[in-house]
């Protein structure tokens, strides 16, 4: 059996910044801890999301956008046209 990790994040797309990543094994108890992250005021203008997959490896590549920095993506976007 595969076993499946939610990561709960707030992301500030503005400037790019992960301001809170919290780990959980239940889905259902991950997407009630967004619903509570968005409610509050500090995180307005941010996105609150809930990403699930077999690995956080796997998050990385899939959703890079919320673990790497700019030039982080550059680089990775760089090596994998090289790789073409």
């Amino acid at each position: 059996m595969t076993t499946v990790i939610h990561l709960v994040l707030v992301y500030r797309p503005e400037t790019g910044e992960l301001l809170v990543r919290e780990h959980f094994t239940d889905g259902d108890t991950a997407m009630r801890r967004r619903f509570e992250l968005e409610r509050v005021a500090e995180y307005a203008d941010t996105e609150v999301v809930v990403l699930s997959a077999d690995s956080e490896e796997t998050l990385h590549e899939t959703h890079g956008r919320y673990f790497y920095t700019a030039a982080e993506l550059a680089r990775r976007l760089r090596d994998a046209v090289a790789a073409a």
